[in-house]
């Protein structure tokens, strides 16, 4: 046994499930030398359980309709970390018994587009903008009071970019980039919001799988410091009845070190392809995007989130941004997802765009170069889907998210988010309300 593996109290095993929570399980340092290479066990029905631990009926992964078995989890070594003293942590993938990928395995699909991607000689940089918001109230607190009515860390002033915040709004923000320094995950600033108690926070460049695995993370980070400090945070797209939160994903395409979305002049042709991806597969990634009942209360005209299928240079009004003209920074901006998406399937959904324009060298629509918000339907830019089941609708039909998220993701998700939206009309969700205590209840402290 090595030195490292002798001074381990405990390793976790780390995946996520598709809501986009971290799973797993602490396993004795002996136990986790035996299994690094072969696997640990796990349930597969930790894909069919929701947030509120019922079982979803009626999903469509046939491999799983005659019986309850294991899947394999295989850590990738190259994630293990020192998470705190005494305990290490490692994130996985899940493989079937006959020794292939779990098909709908969030990381897989990141896994699988990024090598596709490759075989065209392009290799993509990744980075996100995380929103939280943070309550003064410990998490003990804020469940006694169903999540509601609940003080803003910092006060109750959202102002974004201030300074003035107060000291214990700044104390949680730099313990969390300690934490983050400390696993080695890169980060490049973080500021306040525009929501009272929230909080932007923007990982560094990086590839695709690592920088889904440090999205992830930095939650549990995030929660953890929270649970220390006395206080909570919450990733809900629209945590209380007001501002929402998102989480923008921002890409670009390099061959041999050198930006492809680069061109003196504007968007790069190849930019030019993947922005017409991006808008042709938009609506169908929206259920994606947008996974909950909540996220959909952000799409509101005039408020941040995109409302439209729109993209400009520059236009952040728009649902994806071009940014142009320089070597190093000209890139595009995916600002669609809530807060609380799934980080791997987030960014599948963006690759899977991406791939689409490439291969099928689809063109853009025209450029909005004015507001892109409270466009008229006389315009001819289409509206984002605004409820769960328009957008699993749209998702079901998408024949391109199909081909590159394979129909076996597609059919299971959209089975879910069935079962979601169902769980809402049938368990005491109110869509009349802005924001209903069914929602808090399941939604506030996951993923």
């Amino acid at each position: 046994m090595s030195e490292l593996a002798q001074a381990r109290k405990a390793v976790r095993l780390e995946a996520t499930n598709h809501e986009g929570s971290l799973l797993g399980k602490n396993v004795s340092p002996q136990k986790f030398e035996a299994g690094k290479k072969t696997g640990f066990a796990f349930a597969d029905i930790l894909f069919a359980i929701d947030l509120n631990n019922e079982i979803v009926l009626g999903d469509a992964f046939p491999d799983w309709r005659g019986n309850i078995y294991d899947i394999q989890m295989v850590p990738d070594m190259s994630t293990l970390v020192e998470w705190k003293p005494g305990l290490d942590s490692v994130i996985g993938d899940y493989w079937l018994k006959d020794g292939t990928p779990v098909p709908i395995c969030p990381r897989n699909l990141v896994r699988k587009l990024v090598t596709r991607l490759a075989g065209h000689g392009y290799a993509a940089t990744v980075a996100v903008e995380i929103e939280a918001t943070l309550f003064e109230e410990s998490v003990q607190e804020a469940r006694a009071r169903g999540y509601r009515d609940l003080t803003p860390l910092g006060g109750s002033t959202g102002a974004t970019y201030h300074l003035a915040r107060s000291s214990d709004w700044v104390a949680y923000m730099e313990a969390v980039v300690e934490r983050l320094d400390h696993v080695g995950i890169g980060w490049e600033a973080w500021t306040d919001e525009a929501a009272p108690g929230q909080t932007e926070l923007n990982l560094a460049p990086t590839d695709p799988v690592r920088l889904a695995d440090s999205w992830a993370r930095t939650r549990q980070v995030m929660r953890e410091v929270a649970h220390e400090l006395g206080h909570t945070v919450s990733f809900m797209a629209k945590p209380t009845a007001g501002f929402g939160q998102g989480a923008h994903i921002n890409i670009s395409l390099q061959s041999d070190g050198v930006n492809q979305f680069f061109a003196e002049d504007g968007p790069s042709p190849l930019m030019r392809h993947a922005v017409g991806g991006l808008l042709a597969t938009m609506e169908g990634n929206t259920s994606i995007a947008f996974p909950q009942i909540t996220s959909y209360r952000r799409l509101v005209d005039l408020t941040g989130p995109p409302t439209t299928v729109s993209w400009g240079v520059n236009n952040k009004t728009a649902a994806v941004r071009a940014i142009t003209c320089h070597p190093r920074y000209s890139r595009l901006e995916y600002r669609l997802p809530g807060a609380d998406v799934n980080p791997y399937l987030a960014l599948a959904g963006v690759l899977a765009g991406v791939l689409a324009g490439i291969e099928r060298r689809i063109d853009p629509p025209e450029e909005v170069t004015d507001m892109a918000w409270c466009l008229p339907e006389s315009c001819g830019v289409r509206r984002i889907p605004d409820t769960m089941s328009k957008a699993g609708a749209a998702l079901d039909a998408d024949p391109l998210l199909r081909e590159y998220l394979g129909d076996e993701f597609v059919d299971f998700w959209v089975a879910s988010r069935r079962w979601e939206w169902m769980e809402f009309h049938t368990k005491g969700g109110d869509p009349f309300v802005e924001l209903s205590a069914w929602e808090s209840q399941r939604y506030f402290e996951f993923p």
